[in-house]
This record gives structure tokens, C-alpha cells and sequence, in this order.
């Protein structure tokens, strides 16, 4: 049966659930990976008030992204999950969180240490099926509003979002301050890793324990198309949000409360 969870509930359980958990010491990790377009930056108010309820929190900066300025056509999907599974290193029982861009990169990451992930959360992000890449599952997406402000430069080999669409695409309900900030350094993505498909297995990747959060009013990745992504991954467990496609800008008390429940 599914199961969602509203806004209101989780609001309880931050204000009811944070106090206790802040005073224990928990061997909770949680590896945050953000999305095409943002960068490990990005998640700063969700990693403080998980760190408030005593988590141990690791937030990847992708290559290429944020204040990363490795060289384009040295950026793969391999090399994504590489950084990401350098990160976890050792540590066993983690909670892998993938936002948008973000989810293929926890899938392929799961897929090659299964035994060290205990739980994938997406948040509002892609959910491939083996041989799917960003760009063919965002094909079939019809409420996407991407049409109206992509920006490819194919001899470059990265795609910008046009300036005047950069918010409603992403973060119409941010606080300005963040809004302004974040079309003041917004940087094209890499193209390559979007056009990667995922080799994923029902023995690895398929075993694994998955939770979603939708984003109702997302002009990034449409309502529709995130439910059909987690409807065919057969997750069970899911939660909403009235947010953009950047839930942490808006709402990153709410966001962090549903992120340290789920790894428990």
C-alpha cells in the first residue's frame, strides 16, 4: 500500500522528534548528492539542522560543479559515483539521498556498493531503470517546463538555463536572498554524464530500500512523471511536499526532519 506523507505530518515530527534526537549520539550517516545545475552548496541549511539532531551528514560536490572547475571533457557519470563512493569510504549502513540529476548518480553509486546502502531517498529526482540516462526518462516528461529555457552548447559540451527562466525552472518559492544568489552564480552543467545511461541490477541496486519525496509544483521534473518513476520502482514509501524543485531552499527544516527519520 502506499504511503504519503503530508507537509503537516512532518511538521509534527520535527517539533515533536528533534529535541530527543538531539540528545543522543547517532551513528545515523547521511550522504546528500545534489543535482545538474547546483552543488554540494546548495544543501547548507538541510546539513546544519541534520547535524542538530546528531547525524553524521557528508554533502558530495559533484566534479565540475560549485567552485569545482575540473575540465568538462574529463567529466563522467563513473567518475560522479567515484567521488561519491570515495566520500562513504568505508562506512556501512548509509542513507543515500539524490536530489533531481542527483538520483542517477545514487542509483549507479548503489548499484556498485549495495552492502554499504541501506536506504536511497529521492528527492524529486530521476529514478532510472537499467540502460536509462537523464536525457531519455526526461523525454516522456510533458510538465517540464525545460523546453522553454534550455540552453545547449554542444561544441562546449554543457547546457545553460536561459537567466529569465532559471527561477520559475527551479526555485520560484526560494527566499529572495537565495534566489538572487542563485541566478548570480548559476554555471552551465556538463552535458555527458545527463546522456549516460545507468547499468542497474535486481541483485544489487533492485534490493535495496527506496523513499521518495514529491515536489507538487516542480517546473524541473513534472508531478506526473515522478510518480510514474516511482510507481515503476515499485516505492512504497513516499512524501509531498508543496514546494518547487528545490524543497531545500524553501522548506530545509521539513526536508532535514523527513531525511533523519528515514535513516533511522
Amino acid at each position: 500500500m502506499k504511503k504519503s506523507i503530508t507537509t503537516a505530518a512532518v511538521i509534527l515530527m520535527t517539533a515533536f522528534g528533534t529535541p530527543t534526537q538531539a540528545k543522543t549520539v547517532s551513528t545515523n550517516t547521511i550522504v546528500i548528492v545534489h543535482g545538474a545545475w547546483s552543488s554540494a552548496a546548495d544543501f547548507k541549511n538541510v546539513e546544519a539542522e541534520l547535524k542538530k539532531s546528531g547525524n553524521e551528514v557528508i554533502t558530495v560536490n559533484l566534479p565540475g560543479h560549485g567552485a569545482d572547475n575540473t575540465p568538462v571533457a574529463s567529466l563522467t557519470l563513473q567518475g560522479y559515483v567515484d567521488v561519491v563512493k570515495k566520500a562513504i569510504g568505508t562506512r556501512k549502513n548509509i542513507t543515500l539521498v539524490g536530489h533531481s540529476f542527483g538520483g542517477m548518480v545514487i542509483s549507479a553509486t548503489a548499484e556498485q556498493i549495495p552492502g554499504q546502502i541501506k536506504k536511497l531517498i529521492y528527492l524529486c529526482a530521476y529514478v532510472p531503470n537499467n540502460g536509462e540516462s537523464l536525457f531519455s526518462i526526461s523525454a516522456s516528461d510533458k510538465e517540464t517546463h525545460i523546453g522553454q529555457y534550455i540552453q545547449p552548447d554542444e561544441k562546449s559540451g554543457v547546457v545553460g538555463i536561459a537567466k529569465e527562466g532559471i527561477l520559475d525552472f527551479f526555485a520560484a518559492d526560494a527566499p529572495k536572498k537565495i534566489a538572487d544568489g542563485l541566478v548570480a552564480n548559476f554555471k552551465p552543467e556538463p552535458m555527458g554524464p545527463l546522456a549516460t545511461p545507468v547499468a542497474l541490477t535486481a541483485a544489487n541496486f533492485g534490493k535495496i530500500d527506496k523513499v521518495y519525496i514529491f515536489t507538487e509544483y516542480d517546473h524541473a521534473i513534472g508531478l506526473t512523471l515522478q510518480k510514474s518513476m516511482a510507481k515503476i520502482a515499485n516505492i512504497t514509501k513516499t512524501y509531498s511536499l508543496p514546494t518547487s524543485h528545490t524543497p531545500f531552499f524553501s522548506q530545509p527544516t521539513v526536508v532535514s526532519a523527513i531525511l533523519s527519520q528515514e535513516a533511522k
